[in-house]
């Protein structure tokens, strides 16, 4: 594959200095797929009017491991027609000039962290070859399972004083927080939530519950008399954003516990990586409420409102709420989906060990579940209850999940693929068989958070004395919607924490 990077992605690779955190596993993957990097004589051009003479050496010699795009093409009409009046700038020009290429398909994909570059790309329908470096990672790892070295185990609680300080996952934290090893230390008998593979961490998250007394000093405007559950530390280098709603839902599910009011987090801006953890706590709610002064620098508080309540319209921001006025479903998942899709919903008769979590969809609190039901109708904010087949006895329901929204109308295979791809258990060869399995109905997309698993399973022997399903042969395929009454009777039958439930 031809891949062009963009100038900021050469100028991250091989700068001393970590901007963007996982631009050595990008070049790592770009290498083991034997994919041709290219960069484009506009990015020579940028690169050559660095004022340091030292820098511009540098980077020069560097350039001889890429691969120049030594002719350029012609702007296409198209590409001037949509491009020329975003384009206020030279850096503007030249990104299209980049953007170009692609258009022209004289590369297969550019890979960018520039905004506007992936604005230019929507604009000219070819976003599905224009990447920032997390959504080609996403891609590659999805693509290539078999290339993945390593095995990540479940996230575990670990104390402190087990885990290695020294690990280059903790440099960032060192960096911005001085004083970070004296404060470590200081916790060697607290515990937090640890996610490796072999010894290698790839995940951490520390939180503390905070009462009614304690005191902000350095947070402004100051906070008022609440309980709360502060997220002390959350940092993650594996498919990350899908890896940091694994721990978002660790977070929700402490902050159920406690009872508490309010979660809060403080966050650095400084850091280019910070902007994915900005936007994954903002998608689940979280507002920005001040500022927490150090000596030489600030953090953004941001704070997550814990009082019950459900939003329909966008779940997400109520998470993990669910209301029993909410329309219900039931829908059928064959056991070789089930456990993957739903880790936390893992039967006593499996084990765990078989479901390591390195695949993107298991840490999601974000999923995909590919239909053909004849019913299409769900909407944001329906539940559905997932039931795992098996016969008799050994069926049962396991999962609630609330729709965010449906995809119906999907013209075609690439279209399918992009909206299934990170967040289905399926691979891509799998898709595309789901995909032409019935071409006279073809298959839909349900947008789905993973929001609670029943501490008690109902098999279909007790769900039909129940009432809640017929008989044996009226098991659920396709979307079945419940009464009120019978996802009453699940609710109370499975046991289900009232605390997690909007009348």
């Amino acid at each position: 594959m031809r891949v062009l990077l963009d100038t900021n992605i050469f100028i991250h690779r091989e700068s001393p200095r970590i901007v963007v955190e996982k631009i050595g596993l990008l070049f790592n993957w770009l290498d083991r797929l034997h994919h041709t990097k290219f960069v484009h004589p506009v990015s020579i051009k940028e690169i050559n009017k660095l004022k340091n003479e030292t820098n511009r050496q540098t980077f020069n010699i560097k350039l001889s491991s890429y691969t120049e795009l030594n002719v350029p093409s012609a702007l296409n009409p198209e590409v001037v027609k949509i491009c020329a009046p975003l384009d206020t700038s030279e850096n503007d020009t030249n990104d299209t000039a980049l953007i170009n290429e692609v258009y022209n398909d004289r590369v297969d994909i550019l890979i960018t962290e520039d905004k506007k570059i992936k604005k230019k790309a929507e604009l000219l329908n070819i976003a599905d070859k224009v990447f920032k470096v997390e959504e080609f990672l996403e891609k590659v790892t999805h693509e290539n399972p078999d290339l993945l070295d390593y095995k990540v185990l479940p996230i575990k609680k670990e104390f402190f004083g087990q885990i290695n300080l020294d690990d280059p996952f903790f440099d960032s934290l060192k960096a911005d927080y001085p004083g970070f090893d004296k404060w470590f230390n200081k916790k060697s008998q607290e515990t937090a939530y640890v996610c490796r593979s072999g010894e290698k961490i790839l995940g951490f998250l520390y939180l503390k519950r905070e009462d009614e007394n304690e005191a902000y000093p350095e947070i402004s405007p100051t906070f008022s008399r609440k309980k709360r559950l502060k997220v002390g530390t959350f940092k993650t280098t594996l498919n990350r954003y899908l890896l940091g709603e694994r721990l978002l839902k660790i977070i929700f599910d402490n902050a159920i516990s406690y009872e508490v009011d309010e979660i809060y987090v403080t966050i650095y801006e400084k850091r280019t990586e910070q902007t994915w953890l900005i936007k994954l706590f903002e998608d689940f709610g979280f507002v920005l409420y001040g500022y927490k002064q150090h000596e030489n620098d600030k953090e953004l508080v941001f704070v997550r409102d814990m009082s019950k309540k459900f939003n329909s319209t966008n779940p997400k921001l109520s998470f993990p709420f669910f209301s029993k006025k909410s329309r219900s479903f039931i829908v059928s998942i064959y056991p070789e989906y089930h456990t993957n899709l739903f880790p936390d919903s893992i039967l006593n008769t499996e084990s765990s060990e078989e479901y390591e979590d390195n695949e993107p969809y298991r840490n999601a609190i974000s999923k995909v579940y590919i239909s053909r039901s004849m019913r299409r109708d769900l909407r944001a904010g329906d539940l559905i209850v997932f039931y795992r087949t098996g016969g008799i006895y050994k069926a049962v329901i396991t999962t609630i999940g609330i729709v965010e929204s449906i995809v119906t109308k999907i013209p075609d295979l690439e279209t399918f693929v992009k909206h299934c791809r990170a967040r289905s258990v399926f691979t891509e060869k799998e898709l595309l068989a789901q995909w032409d399995y019935k071409k006279t109905n073809r298959p839909f997309v349900v947008n789905f958070l993973y929001a609670y698993s029943f501490p008690k399973r109902i098999n279909l022997n007790r769900l039909i004395e129940l009432g809640v399903i017929r008989d044996v042969h009226s098991a659920p395929r396709g979307f079945d919607l419940l009464t009120p009454k019978s996802f009453e009777l699940i609710l109370k039958e499975t046991k289900t924490d009232e605390r997690f439930i909007i009348d």
